[in-house]
């Protein structure tokens, strides 16, 4: 773990570099369960693949496994407290040795996604390539995408009892605000099947998710 400013304070998060040295980063934004070890292996496998993965700890080191207890985890979060977090965790990554260009690519998941959607609208400058997985809309509409310059992949459950109807005001905004959205929807699954350490975990649905977003991120980032 490392630390970085969050402006009079400090965060905490996970980094992993390639074994290059140096390559393009990307923000991982962990789900409501807090950054356990899925999440850190999420870095873990950008880093193999060429990038720079920071997670930022969005919930200060606590992480849960129930569904009720994370209900309660998250309902404590202070939004924008939270949203200066990971507005600074970007920065950290900009300027970490490692990362290559300024051009930044986000990864969010359910919880995090939202996060990721609100930093592609608040940091237009340093966000080129944002993946949603299972995530919700953030309460962004068509005037916030419009300010955004990065390309946009999501993954979803038709039906998700734990992201509708945000994912569809997503895939409706994102399009309309003119940007690109690559969405691809996994029937069967459900919410969490990416995460190795769930019972909805499906590893060849998963490998797929993940096929897909180390080519998108390639294609926008380099």
């Amino acid at each position: 773990m490392i630390e970085f400013p969050v402006g009079d304070t400090k965060g905490q998060g996970y980094l992993a570099a390639p074994a290059a040295g140096d390559g393009p980063g990307v923000l991982v934004l962990h789900a409501w369960w807090g950054l356990n070890e899925a999440f850190t292996g999420v870095c873990d496998r950008l880093a193999a693949a060429g990038f720079v993965a920071f997670a930022p700890d969005m919930y200060g080191g606590k992480i849960v496994n129930t569904i009720e207890d994370a209900e309660a985890a998250v309902g404590a979060v202070d939004f924008q407290a939270t949203a200066t977090l990971v507005s600074a965790a970007t920065d950290a990554l900009r300027a970490h040795p490692a990362t290559t260009g300024d051009a930044l690519g986000a990864m969010g998941f359910s919880f995090g996604a939202a996060y990721a959607l609100g930093l592609a609208t608040s940091r237009p400058d340093a966000f080129r390539a944002v993946v949603v997985v299972y995530g919700g809309n953030g309460g962004l509409d068509v005037a916030d995408y419009v300010r955004a310059q990065a390309s946009f992949q999501g993954h979803f459950v038709p039906g998700d009892a734990w992201a509708e109807p945000e994912p569809t005001l997503a895939m409706r905004d994102i399009p309309a605000a003119g940007r690109s959205f690559e969405v691809f929807q996994y029937e069967g699954m459900k919410h969490w099947f990416i995460e190795p350490d769930r019972p909805e975990y499906d590893a060849a649905t998963a490998e797929l998710v993940w096929q897909r977003t180390i080519a998108f991120l390639r294609e926008q980032l380099g």
